[in-house]
């Protein structure tokens, strides 16, 4: 279930943050259960392999020249198309990566937090 601006959640787990930035050292811990309302929520893009991109490219090739291509050359970029198909499929199926910023009860605001920390309470 996708987390939406002004939408009640919960800490779905405890959660270890480092004070200063530094993860030997001192740290605050929120346990899980601690609930609070998302302010904002942002998508990143997926990462683009090499793989994916060169399947992208050679696709669109053969898209716009194939019909014109020689037998030879088409079947050989055909080839390579259907090589880096399982890449571009991976590609297309990886989870988007979701942030949000959600400001809990307590006081505590958890800015670009995972959203997979969070489960949405029920109405």
């Amino acid at each position: 279930m996708t987390l939406d601006e002004g939408r009640r959640v919960r800490l779905a787990s405890e959660l270890k943050l480092p004070l200063a930035g530094d993860f030997d050292g001192p740290s605050l811990l929120l346990a899980a259960g601690n609930e609070g309302t998302v302010e904002r929520v942002t998508e990143h893009p997926r990462e683009e392999t090499p793989e994916a991109a060169e399947y992208l490219r050679l696709a669109s090739l053969l898209d716009a020249y194939g019909p014109q291509m020689p037998p030879a050359s088409k079947k050989q970029l055909e080839e390579r198309v259907e090589a880096l198909e399982p890449e571009w499929r991976a590609y297309e199926q990886r989870r988007l990566r979701v942030t949000v910023r959600v400001r809990l009860d307590n006081g505590f605001v958890l800015d670009d937090a995972e959203d997979t920390l969070f489960a949405p309470l029920v109405p």
